[in-house]
């Protein structure tokens, strides 16, 4: 039913050139640890390829912002999204509403668009199961006249 997709370190610097400077092997790590937040092992609800690749790639984005340093600098300590910020004397609050992981997610640009993007499939869905006949005779289901 889902996708399997392996990592293309070129595909994905096309697509997020900011990280350009980021070691190729610490973002396949990154990749690896986004297969934990977005199954890649065939039984997920993502059925082509291609998306299955464009959700993987932002994820990676999004722990890649959060995790690494770019152009020379270090990632921010701050967990949460920041809700209030001012400049004289600086101050910044954030918060992080948990339970749910949308709060996680909002605090990068790529972690917004992967929670927009994975909407359709944080649905419920039905799968039907196997439809037991009740019989006539033992109209609980179960159990022998004897017992009763």
């Amino acid at each position: 039913m889902g996708a399997v997709v392996t990592f293309n370190y070129p595909a994905w610097k096309a697509r997020y050139p900011e990280f350009t400077g980021i070691d190729p092997s610490l973002v396949q790590l990154y990749f690896d640890e986004a297969t934990i937040y977005c199954r890649n092992d065939g039984g997920g609800p993502v059925s082509t390829a291609a998306i299955q690749t464009t959700l993987l790639n932002m994820l990676t984005a999004h722990i890649c912002q959060l995790n690494a340093a770019i152009n020379g600098q270090d990632s921010s300590q701050v967990v949460g999204r920041i809700s209030n910020a001012s400049q004289g004397s600086v101050s910044v609050t954030t918060e992080m509403n948990l339970p749910g992981s949308a709060a996680w997610f909002a605090q990068t640009k790529y972690g917004v668009a992967y929670w927009q993007a994975t909407a359709p499939y944080r649905t419920m869905r039905y799968m039907p199961g196997h439809q037991r006949q009740l019989d006539p005779w033992r109209p609980f289901g179960g159990g022998s006249w004897g017992n009763m």
